[in-house]
């Protein structure tokens, strides 16, 4: 059973940063994709980052520069580096783990999902 937990959302300043992690068990971070998703209220889910089995990692434009995704293999954690927050920021932030090697962006690649953690950015 794969199984994801994510923690260190929370309430920032417009500006700020904010580190979220994502503890994975079940299955292995260096062998398959490892994604960041997120969900505004009245939004569908978005893409926000994501990291290949290589270690290689995707951005879409919105969090290009601002954001970075890493992993550990040891601990079989990723984390996503948050910096440069705007209230268009705000929302549930999800992890989501795939069976593929690749990063793909559409919620139906993955089939594990973390219970999401939320963060909120004040302007």
């Amino acid at each position: 059973q794969v199984r994801l937990v994510e923690s260190g959302g929370g309430l920032v300043q417009d500006g700020g940063s904010l580190r979220l992690s994502c503890v994975v068990s079940g299955r292995t971070v260096s062998l398959y994709a490892m994604s960041w998703f997120r969900q505004a209220p009245g939004k569908e889910r978005e893409f926000v980052s994501g990291i290949n089995w290589s270690g290689n990692p995707y951005y879409p434009d919105s969090v290009k520069g601002r954001f970075t995704i890493s992993r550990d293999t040891a601990k079989n954690t990723v984390y996503l580096q948050m910096n440069s927050l705007k209230p268009e920021d705000t929302a549930i932030y999800y992890c989501a783990s795939t069976g593929n090697e690749r990063v793909l962006t559409t919620t139906r690649a993955y089939d594990y999902w973390g219970q999401g953690t939320q963060v909120t950015v004040s302007s």
